[in-house]
């Protein structure tokens, strides 16, 4: 059976040719596209399993109790329902948005928790000092504890330092430092708690299990009990609203989709938008392979006697309405009687030839040659008659005839 043989042809041949693209474009993005999961992606989400992910860390704290989620809608939507129980992580995140920052302050003066990394972790927020790294640091560096706060009893913490944080304001207190450079840095605002990272090094997957980083990261978080955790996502490239999950790989196969169904219809319009008009007549047949496909006919259906019974019919009609007389089924004999009696000058043969096509019509015997030439014989009677009349003598008697004569 024909795959969709419902489909015309070359329609078929055209979709299996679309269906073999798409696959075979969808197989090459898979081979030539980075993997997002890989060990060179930097950015410490909690979906990602690669060594600078923080996927340990997120399902660390679900499985200790803690009431974690991930936050992917816009941020002022977390702002406007924070609260003292509010705690929020921010690892890495990046956003220049008025919007966001003025999120962060909200969440803080309503008395939430606040931890962020890296430089625009520091960024976002309020008195945030933040600052380039003066040198590029590509090794881990053992933390040296410099506070006087719970934070800074950790224990031992390695990190891979990404930032600065520009002392100077009584507010901030250096918890940890690294060659004499901030590191993780603790300050009140408004009725809120900031805690910096100089980088998400302590809480990605190939460091967490490093020495205390742990035990630093759950210190910066604060008590479990009482409060709600919110590990953001938003601020990663993905903002979450009503009308983003229409994006995404959803949309952009929807977008490939209408495309692909805009060439077929093109395609297809395009083959059939000819000039339309109406089919052209079969030809009829000429004459000759009129008489060719009667000829087959009787030969096949072996009816010789049929042809010869209707050309001496029609000879008969023929030769009773030019000697004046009614049409009326005469033998051959009789027939020959009447015209002898109008034609005296007929051929000595036309009594014989007579008889041979009156048995050759009724009987079953003859063979196609021979009904052939009986055909033609009285073919060539019904011409010899039609001239004679033609010429005014013969014919010119035969209309004046006697009402006896009619009626014999």
């Amino acid at each position: 059976m024909t795959f969709l043989s419902s489909l015309d042809a070359k329609d078929r041949k055209l979709l299996l040719w679309c269906v073999g693209i798409a696959i075979g474009l969808a197989v090459l993005s898979g081979f030539l596209l980075p993997s997002g999961n890989s060990n060179s992606n930097p950015m410490p989400s909690t979906y990602l399993s690669g060594r600078h992910g923080a996927r340990a860390a997120f399902e660390m704290l679900l499985r200790a109790g803690y009431p974690v989620e991930r936050w992917e809608h816009p941020l002022g939507e977390l702002a406007g329902n924070a609260g003292p129980e509010t705690v929020v992580i921010f690892a890495q995140p990046f956003t220049t948005e008025s919007s966001d920052i003025k999120a962060v302050r909200q969440i803080l003066e309503r008395g939430g928790r606040v931890l962020a990394t890296g430089f625009w972790g520091g960024f976002i927020l309020p008195l945030g000092a933040s600052e380039a790294s003066e040198e590029l640091r590509f090794a881990a560096c053992k933390l040296d504890a410099e506070g006087l706060d719970p934070l800074s009893g950790s224990g031992e913490v390695w990190m891979v330092p990404e930032a600065g944080w520009r002392v100077g304001n009584p507010a901030y207190r250096v918890q940890y430092s690294c060659a004499g450079q901030p590191a993780v840095v603790e300050y009140d605002w408004q009725k809120g708690h900031v805690v910096w990272w100089a980088s998400s090094t302590p809480l990605e997957n190939a460091s967490i299990s490093r020495d205390h980083n742990l035990d630093l990261l759950l210190n910066s978080l604060g008590p479990r009990d009482g409060h709600k955790f919110y590990w953001d996502e938003s601020l990663h490239g993905e903002v979450r609203s009503e009308w983003s999950y229409a994006g995404g790989a959803a949309l952009t196969s929807l977008n490939i989709g209408l495309a692909a169904l805009a060439l077929l219809v093109i395609f297809s319009f395009s083959r059939r938008s000819g000039p339309v008009r109406d089919l052209p007549l079969p030809p009829r047949a000429t004459p000759i392979e009129f008489l060719e496909a009667l000829g087959s006919l009787y030969r096949n259906a072996g009816a010789a006697s049929a042809a010869v019974a209707v050309a001496w019919d029609r000879f008969r009609r023929f030769s009773l309405q030019l000697c004046g007389r009614r049409v009326q089924k005469l033998s051959a004999a009789e027939l020959a009687a009447v015209i002898r009696r109008r034609f005296p000058t007929m051929g000595a043969a036309l009594e014989a030839d007579l008889a041979a096509c009156e048995e050759a019509a009724w009987g079953e015997s003859a063979n196609p040659r021979q009904a052939l030439k009986l055909v033609q014989t009285l073919h060539a009677h019904r011409e010899q008659l039609a001239a004679m009349a033609g010429q005014g003598g013969p014919a010119r008697q035969a209309v004046r005839v006697t009402p006896q004569e009619r009626v014999g």
